[in-house]
């Protein structure tokens, strides 16, 4: 038995009916924005190298195309979010969007390196907008069990899987059109779902965090993840022990360190520490976290290796991600949004998981002449099924029993987990993949006795560097699948059960309760 109490319950103008009723119209929308926030983190590296020369970008300045936006992306979600929480999810919605857009015009209309960097600093910022209230949007209009387990399993598979379509249309747009095109993509699709959005998103009443704005809290926040999501941009180009690198993240411990302390004691913090210190929300963030260091890093050496060892063109290799794609949205609307509803959370995650390991696993036996169809195709396959999984119930888990005037920011954490561990991989592991190649070609290039042969060393350096970095990632997934087991408890969904809005809500809120 359910009971929601409304001003004028069933009435022909009760807010809340025509949020439930435009719901699934507006999950379009939403995936839609979704979809170009996280395909524009892969498709702008197919285009960087067109994009370097004709902006004359030099090389020691090339990363700042990626890191630009990664820095603001990171380290304002945590604002973002609150904002979401403070403005509106569905103003805020439509103002990143707009504002997202815009960037992107700047962008693909860039004359030299500072309006390109400025360009993608303004995206990663409206991106910090955007991609909290999206998925705060879901937890607030998706109140039913089996309804909310089919839209977050759409959302799931859009956030999983972006990151591969991005190379797809990347390839293409470079290869058949213009590098700028990388950019103006984004347009249409921001515009659409922002009119979709703003005719559309009938965003539930009541739940708004009026609360002034934590400033101390934004400041510590930020700059503490801006050192350190640089700190590893930085490690990746300068080593580990490079002084100015030891200094960012000596500085990020403190700044954090400082945030955590400022947020147990201010009245209305940012970030309410009882976000995250919630067992079952902390192993979600965290193992999702971890799970995203495994994947993005591999993204890295599937796009190299398929183009430099097996010379794909940007259209094939963006191509040759498909099966990923496939395991990934079967993973997800299949298996996690048929059982979310049947089984625990962590009976999915924890799998899935070990599923995606088992698909790194195959990747360590990578070799020159490999066979795409032998061992690139059955381990993609294998690596999105598990993340599809995973990455479903997780992102459902990511909103799990917080109360509604904290929606954004818990949303924000789940993006700042993935944004962090998207960092963090493409720094660590290839800097592991770099220092075991460096080591096989010194070892081997001296039996190389002609010019063909000192290539194949070359080649085979690049391949024993991929490998070893897998090796990695396959026991980062090995841990993921541990946090996840450990920490996430819930059971599944309570189909009857309703709980209320939360201290500071102005109404009561439908929403499953999760049986321990």
């Amino acid at each position: 038995m359910s009971e929601t109490v409304r001003s004028a319950p069933g009435s022909v103008d009760d807010p809340d009916n025509d949020a439930h009723a435009s719901r699934w119209k507006a999950l379009v929308f939403i995936a839609l924005a979704q979809l170009m926030v996280v395909l524009d983190a892969t498709i702008v590296n197919i285009a960087l190298p067109s994009a370097q020369q004709d902006l004359g970008i030099s090389d020691g300045n090339r990363q700042w195309v990626i890191t630009a936006y990664a820095l603001a992306f990171g380290g304002l979600l945590l604002f973002g979010g609150r904002i979401s929480d403070l403005w509106g999810r569905k103003r805020t919605f439509v103002t990143g969007l707009i504002g997202f857009a815009g960037a992107s015009a700047l962008g693909g209309a860039a004359t030299g390196e500072a309006m390109m960097l400025g360009a993608r600093a303004l995206q990663g910022a409206f991106g910090a907008l955007l991609a909290p209230a999206a998925l705060s949007l879901l937890a607030v209009m998706f109140t039913d069990a089996r309804e909310r387990a089919k839209a977050f399993g759409i959302y799931g598979a859009i956030a999983g899987g972006g990151g591969a379509v991005g190379l797809i249309l990347g390839g293409f747009l470079t290869e058949y059109l213009d590098w700028r095109w990388t950019f103006f993509v984004n347009i249409p699709f921001a515009v659409i779902a922002a009119v979709g959005a703003y005719f559309v998103i009938r965003e539930p009443a009541g739940g708004r965090n009026r609360s002034p704005l934590d400033i101390p809290g934004v400041v510590l926040s930020t700059l503490g993840l801006v050192s350190l999501v640089y700190g590893f941009t930085r490690a990746e180009s300068d080593g580990w022990g490079d002084s100015m690198t030891v200094t960012l993240f000596v500085a990020s411990a403190v700044l954090l360190a400082a945030f955590v302390f400022v947020e147990s004691k201010v009245k209305a913090p940012l970030l309410p520490l009882r976000v995250i210190t919630e067992r079952n929300r902390g192993g979600v963030y965290l193992s999702l976290g971890l799970a995203i260091i495994a994947m993005f890093g591999l993204f890295l050496f599937l796009t190299y290796y398929l183009q430099i060892v097996k010379g794909y063109s940007p259209v094939k290799t963006g191509f040759a991600f498909l099966p990923m794609i496939v395991g990934m949205i079967t993973g997800s609307t299949q298996i996690g949004t048929r059982l979310m509803t049947r089984v625990p959370p962590r009976l999915l995650m924890a799998p899935g998981f070990l599923v995606a390991g088992l698909g790194m696993l195959l990747l360590t036996q990578m070799e020159v002449d490999s066979s795409f169809a032998g061992l690139l195709l059955p381990a993609q396959l294998l690596l999105g099924l598990g993340m599809g999984t995973a990455f479903m119930p997780a992102m459902s888990l990511a909103t799990h029993g917080v109360e509604p005037r904290d929606a954004g920011v818990a949303s924000a954490m789940v993006n700042t987990s993935q944004q962090v561990g998207g960092a963090i991989g493409t720094a660590l592991l290839n800097t592991i993949a770099a220092s075991a190649t460096t080591s096989y070609v010194k070892d081997h290039i001296g039996s190389a006795t002609s010019k063909p042969a000192a290539q194949l060393v070359e080649l085979q350096g690049m391949v024993n560097g991929y490998t070893s970095a897998i090796w990695f990632a396959v026991a980062i997934l090995v841990a993921s699948a541990a946090i996840a087991f450990t920490l996430v408890t819930t059971g599944k969904p309570d189909m009857t059960a309703t709980t209320g809005a939360g201290d500071g809500a102005t109404d009561e809120v439908k929403v499953p309760v999760i049986a321990h």
